[in-house]
């Protein structure tokens, strides 16, 4: 399923996100070379809506159409073929960032190829390692890292001083490289902004510029550490809409405004408009149940029961069903 390059392909640097399915016919790793050999490894469109990282890459790359990189670079452009309809994957494909090494979605071939990937970088022994996405509610630009490592923590506070680290879910990208390397996922907000691909198009730039990653600690001031402490999810069997809806979950209109905002208790995000159940899966690092701790129903109204900031909380219904409504994040205080 892989293809493997060791230059650019003609076009790349011209294509339509659309159009690379056509051009590449399938997730494709390059290698290209530069005056540093440790290369920088970047993937994009992990997810085939997430565009910006490609975006992004193509502008980067044009800037040296005519001049060596400033180091090595390789390039892992991942589900090209559900880009091609706007998809964060296709019906019968597996989610591109749930099945890196350490998943529990073993046995699927894309894990396959993942591990594959892994092991072709691992020889490359690489500076560093960036997955670029996007997400479909209002948040602000942020770096989640797996590991609270002060190199890990330089390579994210290079794109931004918000942080979260976290390590749920299981088999994403930046968890399987952070064994290899530092290693950062970067969310560039919403897809076909402009300002996002120009700040994505920067840090990989700025990133091929290293020498090395420092190894003292990051200030405390140039950084907010966050943890994701739990996974919000909406059972199948439970209706949910926003506003003045008729469904068993009756969400607040504008959920996604609460992202990066800490939330006292007793804030109101819904109301139960029957008596179906349970109404939201929540569960912690441990993969266990936790609903009781961070919410709880006074009459119809769902309130929180506990200090926490949302992140990634969604507005869009595909994403909620095929992944999660949202996370929820506490304050990591460095040591």
């Amino acid at each position: 399923m892989l293809n493997i390059l060791e230059n650019l392909p003609p076009r790349l640097l011209d294509v339509p996100v659309e159009g690379l399915h056509g051009l590449l016919g399938g997730p494709t790793l390059i290698h290209l070379p530069g005056r540093r050999a440790a290369p920088l490894f970047v993937t994009v469109l992990t997810h085939g809506n997430e565009t910006t990282g490609f975006l992004a890459l193509q502008a980067m790359l044009r800037k040296y159409r005519d001049r060596d990189l400033p180091r090595a670079l390789s390039v892992f452009i991942a589900n090209v073929e559900a880009a091609v309809v706007g998809r964060r994957f296709l019906e019968g494909q597996a989610d591109y960032n749930r099945v890196w090494p350490g998943t529990d979605q073993n046995g699927m071939p894309e894990a396959a190829m993942m591990q594959q990937v892994v092991d072709i970088m691992k020889q490359r022994t690489p500076v560093a390692s960036l997955d670029i996405h996007n997400n479909s509610g209002i948040n602000p630009h942020y770096a989640c890292i797996n590991r609270v490592d002060n190199q890990f923590l330089h390579l994210a506070a290079l794109f931004s001083r918000t942080v979260v680290y976290f390590i749920r879910p299981l088999g994403v990208q930046s968890m399987a490289l952070s064994c290899v390397c530092p290693a950062v996922t970067i969310e560039c907000g919403k897809p076909g902004q402009e300002y996002g691909v120009e700040h994505a198009r920067d840090y990989i730039d700025a990133s091929l510029h290293l020498n090395e990653l420092p190894e003292h600690p990051v200030s405390s001031h140039d950084v907010d550490l966050f943890h994701t402490v739990a996974t919000v999810k909406i059972p199948p069997e439970v209706s949910f809409g926003f506003g003045d809806v008729a469904a068993d979950l009756r969400l607040v209109e504008g959920l996604d405004h609460l992202n990066f905002r800490e939330l006292p208790t007793g804030t109101v995000l819904g109301w139960r408009g029957s008596n179906a159940d349970p109404w939201l899966s929540v569960r912690d690092d441990n993969d266990m149940e936790v609903f009781g701790h961070y919410f709880r129903f006074d009459g119809e109204s769902l309130l929180t029961t506990r200090p926490f900031m949302p992140s990634m909380f969604t507005l869009d219904e595909t994403i909620i069903r095929q992944d999660c409504l949202g996370y929820l994040m506490e304050r990591l205080l460095p040591e």
